[in-house]
């Protein structure tokens, strides 16, 4: 999420080939040295249904489990459906990553800009939550200020998203452009791209004609400001804007203004030092791609616009 080059329109197919068959070797092979099951267990099954286990570090092996901050209210990339259950776009890629691992995805609810917080400290494995792969994350620079704050995090990339701007349907405000926001109000999820463009775009307005900026801890809470008429317009991920305007209110609430802008990938965070884990993501990612798992998940989410041809590592720029 950053400043104004167009979303690319055309996407990526991904592959369709099949992934071949996994050959398990010296399975279950059972002397008469006394009793082996303790070497027959779930390190075995593992192995045998998960073709890309060993690539994982042994300690997350051991725990089964991945640990996922995200934040669970960006419809339809991750959210919480009617019966609480933890459904989109991320979750169904990680799980369709963990039969490839041989682990469970486990999404932590966390706020966005605390998100990368939240992996250093160790809370969470990796951070997954529709987060733009960019230099300054990547580099751990705060956007507002230049500033290093920390040591950054490594991206591996998994769809390509612009950032779009809504407003109240019947009521675009004359509101075509960024440029066009000057001397108007914009809510918005903090810690996101949609508020650096608002800040950049507002440093260009006329003296006196700067954008008003409201920020939320997520996007839902700055769809409803919005819905009650509290701004001019509301600014997110295509892919979450889009979503909105299709469901809320059944489709009476939002409409989407202008084009797409800054376009980039969606990147799953990982920590540094942490390479080895990144890498088993990557591979997991591409085995997806190739099996065509990645596809029909994003033709049930209708964001195929987005998809793309292998799994890239800090491809943001």
């Amino acid at each position: 999420m950053t400043a104004s080059s167009t979303r690319r329109t055309t996407a990526a197919h991904s592959r369709l080939a099949a992934v071949g068959a996994i050959a398990v070797a010296g399975a279950l092979m059972l002397t008469g040295c006394g009793d082996q099951t303790k070497d027959t267990g779930k390190e075995s099954d593992t192995a045998a249904s998960a073709p890309l286990a060993d690539k994982l570090p042994q300690a997350i092996r051991d725990k089964g489990v991945i640990k996922v901050g995200s934040d669970i209210a960006y419809a339809p990339v991750e959210f919480k459906d009617g019966s609480g259950k933890t459904v989109g776009i991320d979750p169904d890629l990680a799980a369709a990553m963990g039969k490839q691992l041989g682990v469970d995805f486990q999404f932590e609810n966390g706020t966005f800009d605390t998100l990368i917080t939240g992996l250093r400290s160790k809370r969470y494995d990796i951070a997954m939550s529709a987060m733009t792969d960019t230099k300054d994350r990547q580099e751990g620079i705060d956007s507002d200020t230049g500033k290093k704050v920390g040591e950054g995090v490594d991206f591996v990339d998994y769809f390509t998203a612009g950032v779009s701007i809504y407003t109240k349907k019947g009521d675009d405000q004359g509101i075509k452009t960024w440029s066009d926001l000057c001397g108007k109000k914009i809510v918005l999820q903090r810690g996101t791209v949609s508020e650096d463009l608002a800040k950049a775009e507002s440093k260009k307005c006329p003296s006196g004609k700067k954008i008003a900026i409201e920020p939320f801890d997520n996007d839902q809470q700055a769809q409803t400001r919005l819905r009650a008429g509290g701004a001019d317009a509301g600014s997110s991920d295509f892919p979450v804007a889009a979503y909105a305007v299709k469901t809320s209110g059944g489709g009476k609430d939002f409409q989407l203004v202008g084009e797409q802008v800054e376009a980039a990938p969606y990147g799953i965070a990982v920590a540094k030092n942490q390479t080895q884990l990144r890498d088993a993501l990557k591979a997991a990612l591409d085995a997806v791609i190739k099996n065509g798992e990645y596809e029909k998940i994003m033709k049930k989410w209708g964001v195929t616009d987005g998809t793309i041809d292998a799994a890239t590592i800090n491809g943001g720029k």
